[in-house]
């Protein structure tokens, strides 16, 4: 029997101006620089559906206007949530569908996983959401399957009623998922996609799903991906590599998005080996725990930067938060990469429990201690389904019964939790207090200084060899014409 497949839209909605509300995005808020990640986690269902669309309007810079236009012609339109960004993503599906009645609307992501029965009643425009891995839910979707047999759905019915299929069984096969390039390639625009410490352009991919951390706060393995990291093979990653070398020859890096790529190291080493063979420049998150040993190998062999959660500068803080790491551990790593010449670029995260003034200081000194080459502060957010929401609530740490604001009108980012020694507003203020202390000592200000000098010699050094190097092909020109 031949399937008829629904013309499908993949689509990131209209929000605030550069606010990075995607499926990649750790921390959705809008940047003190803009950025954006890759839509991967809409990406893959959208390489199971031929013929499919994938649409990032904020990447794009497009209206709820102009969005609304594209998707009208679709019969299936997917879009991908957050919590800062479900209430907008709640006003475009209802806009779409009163324009265009006979649409039928599904929304994916971690909020509607978490809360399927809320988001459903947050909208009549909604007639679906899909919990759990939401790739094969997609494509049975647009497969145009009754929802009623498609597990990992919960859907309105014609009567207006809630309905809750069985759970999606988790993707063990991660090779037999197609790769995200080629869609990328096809439908987005890659220069749309820029991270400061990242090459530009880059292009950021998955090679596995799911994180044996605990951490208290991440949202990805305790809504999406689970705790269990299954992995694509190293050929399998290494192929989709080759065809982005092949086929999108200005990028620049890559990034591979795994929560914590280095966690089996053997894997890590060998798929390491095989892109220093194909001769790219790459980049992943780590945890700070990873050895000397495979550090090198990763180095040697194309690495040029290490994202990693630092979070805190304070061992009570981390052992609150399950991170399942030491300060000490943090600063042989940091040391480690410093020999090896390993670009870091650290994180860290303000307002988790057992914040004080104290410990906040206490962080900044860390992290001006181990130094790594630039940081990223974030906002404690307690999204729902993590335990951290769970603690809020049991502490008091949030108002109950009252919508959690994680990112303001303009879509910056808010400080969520208080505590009874530690307001909102000190730890709010404490992101700014972390920059300045951080960034404006004389020693990273002749660090920054002396790398703008050197890249600029580079520059100049460049220059006068290709402008010697044109002086030589006229002179060579010449003796032969």
């Amino acid at each position: 029997m031949t399937t008829t497949l629904l013309k499908t839209l993949f689509l990131q909605a209209p929000s605030f101006d550069g606010f990075d509300g995607g499926a990649g995005s750790r921390y959705q808020a809008k940047r003190e620089i803009r950025s954006f990640w890759y839509p991967t986690w809409l990406a893959q269902p959208a390489a199971l559906v031929p013929g499919s669309r994938l649409l990032d309007a904020p990447a794009d810079g497009l209206t709820v206007a102009q969005t609304l236009d594209i998707a009208r012609d679709y019969e299936l339109v997917i879009i991908h949530t957050s919590t800062p960004s479900f209430p907008g993503d709640v006003r475009f599906a209802g806009l779409l569908k009163e324009t265009h009645p006979r649409i039928r609307i599904g929304m994916v992501g971690a909020k509607v996983a978490v809360d399927p029965d809320g988001s459903l009643q947050a909208s009549a425009a909604i007639d679906f959401v899909a919990r759990e891995e939401f790739d094969y839910t997609c494509r049975d979707i647009a497969e145009g399957r009754p929802l009623a047999d498609i597990d990992g759905v919960s859907w309105r019915d014609h009567g207006g009623a809630i309905r809750h299929n069985p759970p999606r069984a988790i993707i063990e096969d991660m090779d037999a998922l197609p790769f995200v390039a080629p869609v990328y390639r096809r439908d987005l625009n890659i220069r749309n996609y820029f991270i400061g410490y990242l090459n530009y352009p880059y292009v950021s991919l998955y090679t596995g799903r799911g994180c044996r951390s605990r951490c208290t706060f991440c949202l990805w393995p305790q809504t999406v991906g689970g705790h269990r990291y299954r992995t694509r093979s190293a050929e399998n990653v290494l192929a989709e590599v080759s065809w982005i070398k092949e086929n999108m020859p200005e990028v620049k890096e890559i990034m591979f998005d795994d929560d914590t790529f280095t966690d089996f190291r053997p894997r890590a080493e060998e798929i390491a080996r095989g892109l220093g063979k194909l001769g790219v420049t790459w980049s992943c998150n780590a945890k700070a725990n990873v050895p000397y040993s495979t550090l090198k190998v990763m180095k040697e062999n194309g690495l040029r930067l290490l994202l990693v959660g630092y979070e805190s500068g304070d061992d009570q803080i981390l052992l609150n938060i399950k991170k399942g790491l030491r300060t000490d551990i943090a600063r042989r790593f940091a040391a480690d990469c410093r020999a090896l010449g390993i670009t870091v670029h650290g994180t860290f995260i303000l307002g988790l429990p057992g914040e004080t003034r104290e410990t906040i200081a206490k962080s900044i000194e860390f992290a001006k201690e181990i130094n790594p080459h630039t940081i990223q502060v974030s906002l404690a957010a307690p999204y729902p389904g993590t335990r951290l929401y769970e603690q809020a609530l049991e502490n008091d740490w949030i108002p109950p019964h009252k919508t959690i604001h994680l990112v303001d009108g303009s879509g910056m980012q808010l400080a969520a939790l208080s505590y009874p020694h530690l307001s909102r507003d000190e730890i709010y203020h404490g992101v700014e207090q972390f920059y300045r202390s951080f960034y404006f000592r004389p020693s990273k200000i002749w660090e920054i200084v002396s790398e703008m000098l050197r890249s600029w010699d580079m520059t100049r050094r460049r220059l006068r060899e290709g402008v010697e190097f044109f002086h030589f092909l006229r002179a060579h020109g010449a003796s032969h014409s």
